[in-house]
């Protein structure tokens, strides 16, 4: 099965974590706690926990990203968690990872397994897909 929805970032924190010792590379690593709401198919919120590997000024870097699901996936009521990651060079979006957390989903979406995507539009328009299966 699949849906599909949109998603914005209601609050994006960055937070202070430094490993001891720190190891100083060519891009800095940052963490940040987000919430994101999402509207379609996929409807509810989302609690993420943000972390990157990012130049700001090239744009360049890669993100891993944890989110704890909670709202409606066609039409079914729960929560679960997904994992997604990329990299950029400046303008592309490359070597993607997205995978819902299998075992962690709650009330009618207990069971969820499955992979999706995330694509941004030309406009900034941020797009989810879920491609997925329910026992």
């Amino acid at each position: 099965m699949r849906a599909t929805g949109t998603f914005s970032v209601k609050s994006f924190v960055p937070t202070e974590v430094v490993p001891d010792p720190a190891v100083t590379t060519a891009l800095p690593v940052g963490v940040a706690l987000m919430e994101k709401l999402f509207e379609g198919e996929i409807s509810g919120r989302a609690a993420t926990v943000f972390t990157s590997a990012f130049d700001q000024e090239k744009g360049v870097g890669t993100y891993l990203a944890m989110e704890s699901f909670e709202g409606t996936v066609a039409g079914k009521a729960g929560a679960f968690n997904f994992v997604h990651s990329a990299s950029t060079s400046g303008t592309d979006r490359t070597d993607t990872f997205f995978s819902i957390v299998t075992g962690s989903g709650t009330g009618a979406l207990a069971g969820i397994s499955g992979s999706g995507d995330i694509t941004i539009d030309a406009d900034g328009t941020h797009r989810i897909e879920f491609d997925y299966t329910l026992p």
